[in-house]
């Protein structure tokens, strides 16, 4: 389980509890694949997969909009990683997920948990020094 911390707070409440959204995904990824009740979880995969996408965007935007609100110098590096993002969410290989359920969960999981780690604690923490009213 992965439980929000005071470190992640960029101090920009909106952005801090859409970011709690993430984690909230995260830990669904977490229960999916530690739950063995399941024999098939492709459908409740490709549903988080989903909310992920459709998620980020959204956030994203809201990113985006006050990084542009606040003149953000960094807004083109910062906009790019979130490109790639969800270029890599986009990219899924329904195939692999269908055979390999559980290690496509692990390699999910890690790369949620591994984008926290990176970007809201390196990138999204340079926005505080940018609170707008």
């Amino acid at each position: 389980m992965f439980k929000w911390k005071s470190e992640y707070e960029t101090g920009i409440k909106l952005i801090d509890e859409q970011h709690k959204k993430l984690f909230e995904i995260a830990n669904r990824v977490y229960e999916l694949l530690m739950n063995d009740l399941y024999v098939d979880k492709y459908d409740m995969i490709i549903e988080v997969i989903n909310e992920l996408k459709d998620y980020t965007v959204y956030h994203f935007q809201t990113e985006e909009e006050y990084m542009i609100r606040a003149k953000y110098k960094k807004f083109f590096s910062h906009k790019a990683e979130h490109d790639e993002f969800i270029k890599k969410v986009k990219e899924v290989d329904l195939y692999s997920i269908d055979n390999m359920q559980n290690q496509y969960l692990l390699e999910l999981l890690n790369f949620i948990v591994e984008w926290i780690e990176k970007h809201i604690l390196e990138v999204d923490k340079q926005l505080s020094k940018t609170i707008i009213p």
